[in-house]
C-alpha cells in the first residue's frame, strides 16, 4: 500500500476526524468538571440549617403559680396536644432535611471526584494509545529486522548452494564433454574396440539406474543384513548377480567365505577395488563350471526376475547340483502378486523379464529338486498408503466388520509387501 493510495488516504481522513472528536469531547468534559457545589453557591445554607435545628423544638410548659399562672396553665393544657404534634412534625422534618442535605453534599463531592477522574483518564488515554502504537511499531520493526536477518542468512545459504550447483553444473558439463570425446574416439576406433567398449557404457547406465531406485550401498547392506546368519557354517557361498558387492561385504565381515558372479563390468570393478572375490561373466555359465556339491549356499537378491524363463529353470537345476546336501538357496525378488509391487517396482526396470508369482517360483524351485521350500514376504508398504478402515460409529456392527474385512482383503491385493524371499534346502 503506497502513501498516495485511496485506502491510505481514507484511513488518514478517518484518523483526523477521530482526533478532532476526541479533542472536542475532552474540552466539553473539562468545562463540565468545573461545576460548583451547593454549599459554594448557597452561602446562607449552613446558617439556615443551624437555625432550623435550633428552632424546631416546641416551647416548655409555663409556670402555674398565681392567678395568671393558672390561666396560662389551663391555656397550655388546651393547646398542648396540637403543640406536641407540631413538635413531632418539626422533628421529623428537620431530621429529613439534615439527612438530605448531608447526602446531597456527599453526592456532589463524589460527582466532582468522578468527573475529575474521568477527565484525568481521558487525558492519559491518548498518550497511552500513542505509547502502544510506538511499542507496536518498534516490535514490528524488530520483527521485520529479524525476518530480514533470517532471510539474509537463507539467501546466503542459497547462494552457497547455488555456487555448489554451478560448480556441479560445470563438472557435469565437463563430464559430458569428456563422454562425447570418448564416444567420438570410440566411433573412430576399429570395430573390435567398439564392441569391447559397448558393454562398459551400457553397464554404466544400469549402475546409475540401480543407485537411483535400489538405494545407496549403505541402504542395500542394511536391507540384506538379515540373511547373513542363515549362511553361518555353509561356506563357501555363491552370490548370483552380486551387483556392488554389498552382501559379499557382509559375509566377509561375518567370516563366511563367499564369491560373486556379475555381468556388469562397472560393478565388478567396484567389487575388486574392495578386494571382494567376484567373477565377471554369465551367471548360468559360471554355475555350470562348478563341481557337484561345491557350495554350501547360493544367494540372489533381485536377480531371478531378470532371467528368461528357460534360463531361470536351468539355473535352478544347476544350483541344486552344485549345492551339497543340506545346502541353502535364498532368492529375493519382486512380489508381483500385489499391484503395488507390480506397478511401482517390477515395471519400472526395463531389464526385468517376467513377473514371478511366489507360487510360480516355489513350483520351479521344487521342480528343480529342492525341499523345504517356503516364502517370506518383505518390504511392507507404509500404512498411510493403504486404504484406511471405516470407523464403526454410525454403522451397524455387522456392516462395519464386513466392510473393513473387505478393505483388508483389497489392501492385500493392492498394497501387499513389495518383495518376497524364497528359502529352500538341497
Amino acid at each position: 500500500m503506497t502513501s498516495d493510495s485511496p485506502e491510505l488516504q481514507a484511513l488518514q481522513r478517518r484518523l483526523e476526524e477521530e482526533e478532532t472528536a476526541y479533542a472536542e469531547c475532552l474540552k466539553t468534559l473539562d468545562q463540565l468538571a468545573s461545576f460548583p457545589l451547593p454549599e459554594e453557591t448557597l452561602k446562607d445554607l449552613a446558617w439556615q440549617m443551624g437555625r432550623l435545628n435550633a428552632l424546631w423544638q416546641t416551647p416548655a410548659r409555663p409556670d402555674a403559680s398565681g392567678l395568671g399562672g393558672a390561666f396560662r396553665s389551663r391555656a397550655w393544657d388546651a393547646v398542648a396536644p396540637a403543640l406536641e404534634r407540631q413538635g413531632d412534625f418539626n422533628s421529623i422534618l428537620v431530621q429529613a432535611l439534615n439527612g438530605q442535605v448531608e447526602e446531597n453534599a456527599k453526592l456532589h463531592a463524589h460527582l466532582r471526584t468522578l468527573v475529575a477522574a474521568l477527565l484525568q483518564y481521558l487525558q492519559r488515554l491518548l498518550p497511552l494509545i500513542d505509547a502502544r502504537d510506538r511499542s507496536a511499531s518498534a516490535h514490528a520493526v524488530l520483527r521485520a529486522e529479524l525476518i530480514l536477518e533470517a532471510f539474509d542468512r537463507r539467501l546466503e545459504s542459497l547462494g552457497r548452494r547455488l555456487e555448489g550447483l554451478l560448480a556441479l553444473r560445470d563438472r557435469v558439463e565437463l563430464l559430458g564433454e569428456e563422454m562425447r570425446a570418448l564416444r567420438g574416439a570410440l566411433e573412430a576406433a576399429p570395430e573390435p574396440a567398439r564392441a569391447a567398449a559397448r558393454p562398459a557404457l551400457d553397464s554404466a547406465s544400469y549402475t546409475a539406474f540401480e543407485r537411483r531406485f535400489r538405494g545407496t550401498p549403505e541402504q542395500v547392506r542394511e536391507r540384506l543384513a538379515e540373511y547373513v546368519p542363515l549362511f553361518q557354517g555353509l561356506a563357501p557361498v555363491l552370490e548370483l548377480g552380486c551387483g556392488g558387492g554389498e552382501f559379499l561385504e557382509l559375509l566377509k565381515a561375518a567370516g563366511i567365505e563367499a564369491q560373486g558372479v556379475e555381468q556388469n563390468p562397472g560393478f565388478v570393478g567396484e567389487c575388486r577395488k574392495r578386494s571382494l572375490a567376484v567373477v565377471q561373466g554369465d551367471l548360468l555359465a559360471h554355475v555350470r563350471s562348478l563341481e557337484d556339491g561345491a557350495l554350501g549356499g547360493v544367494f540372489a537378491a533381485q536377480v531371478v526376475e531378470h532371467l528368461p524363463p528357460a534360463v531361470l529353470v536351468e539355473t535352478l537345476r544347476e544350483c541344486h547340483r552344485v549345492l551339497r546336501k543340506g545346502g541353502l538357496l535364498v532368492l529375493e525378488t519382486v512380489n508381483t502378486r500385489t499391484l503395488y509391487g507390480l506397478l511401482e517396482v517390477f515395471l519400472r526396470d526395463l531389464s526385468h523379464e517376467k513377473p514371478l508369482h511366489p507360487e510360480t517360483l516355489s513350483f520351479l524351485v521344487a521342480a528343480a529338486g529342492f525341499s523345504d521350500v517356503r516364502v517370506e514376504l518383505k518390504s511392507a508398504v507404509e500404512a498411510s498408503t493403504k486404504l484406511q478402515p471405516v470407523p464403526a460409529e454410525g454403522l451397524p456392527p455387522r456392516a462395519a466388520g464386513i466392510l473393513n474385512e473387505n478393505l483388508e482383503r483389497l489392501n492385500s491385493v493392492l498394497f501387499g509387501p513389495q518383495e518376497y524371499a524364497l528359502f529352500a534346502r538341497r
